[in-house]
Parts: structure tokens; C-alpha cells; sequence
């Protein structure tokens, strides 16, 4: 395998593990959020479940074995209520857009397109819920700190023990 094609699988694998934390991470905001937002959390965990689903396809495409779900994630913060739900719900699309603009970096064609497009689609679901937006999506980590993307060292989406 070349070392485009390593890097490439490396960020699908990586988006894949940010797209299972999503999924887990979206029950835990389905459970909190207040009724009126139900239906929002409804549809985004159902677009990361679609997007997980295609990673994982996008991972053995590159025969590769697509990184398995954990059975529970540690959270970035505790979610007592509605307000740290959409709190989270925020987060988790920050973190989901960090790591696809990994995926863009790393892939071309049709996988970038994709990319884009989910890296897009998170960060208009971050601006949703946190009612603004932030420049450069996907990069406001390394634009703050000058540090390599959060994807490389994800502790959300480290499994708890």
C-alpha cells in the first residue's frame, strides 16, 4: 500500500471512530435535550449512523478492517440537562468536522467530495445548535493552538474502561 493510501485509510479509520463517539455521544443528547430539539437530535444521529455506515464500506474498499465501536466513551463534560445536551451536541460536530478536514487533506476524487461534504454538513449541525459559527471549520484547534488536528489524540472518543 502506498503512503497516500496509508494516510488516506488512517483518516477514514480516524473519521470512523469520530462517527461511532458521534452515535454514542447523540443517545446521550437524545436523552437530555429538551422536547422541542428531539427531532434535530433525532436526524443528526441518524446522519452519523448513515455516515459511519459508509466509512466503514469507504475502510474495507481499502482493505482495511473498519475500527469497531466501543461499548461506551467518555464524555468531555457531564450532560445533566438540556442546556449541556445541546452543549455536547456542538462539540461532537466540532470534533466530527476536525476529523473529516483530515479526510480531505488525505483523499482525492470522489472521498474528498464526500469529506467535504460531511465536514460541511457538521459544521452547519454546530452552528444549529450553538447559534453561531466559528471560522474555518474543522480547524479551530490548530488555528488556536498551532497543534495538529484533535483527531490525532480524540479523548471523547477514547472507550471508558
Amino acid at each position: 500500500m502506498s503512503d497516500e493510501n496509508e494516510k488516506e485509510l488512517e483518516a477514514l479509520q480516524k473519521a470512523l471512530a469520530a462517527e461511532h463517539a458521534a452515535v454514542y455521544g447523540y443517545g446521550v443528547v437524545g436523552g437530555r435535550v429538551r422536547e422541542g430539539r428531539r427531532t434535530e437530535a433525532k436526524a443528526a444521529y441518524d446522519a452519523h449512523r448513515a455516515r459511519r455506515d459508509a466509512l466503514a464500506r469507504e475502510v474495507r474498499d481499502l482493505d482495511g478492517t473498519p475500527v469497531a465501536a466501543a461499548a461506551a466513551y467518555a464524555l468531555p463534560f457531564p450532560v445533566p440537562d438540556s442546556a449541556a445536551a445541546v452543549r455536547l451536541a456542538a462539540e461532537l460536530e466540532d470534533r466530527v468536522a476536525d476529523v473529516y478536514s483530515d479526510v480531505v487533506r488525505a483523499s482525492e476524487g470522489g472521498r474528498r467530495s464526500t469529506a467535504a461534504e460531511a465536514l460541511r454538513e457538521a459544521a452547519v449541525r454546530a452552528v444549529r445548535w450553538r447559534g453561531e459559527s466559528v471560522a474555518f471549520p474543522g480547524l479551530a484547534e490548530r488555528a488556536a493552538t498551532g497543534a495538529p488536528s484533535a483527531s490525532a489524540s480524540a479523548p471523547w472518543a477514547t472507550p471508558t474502561t
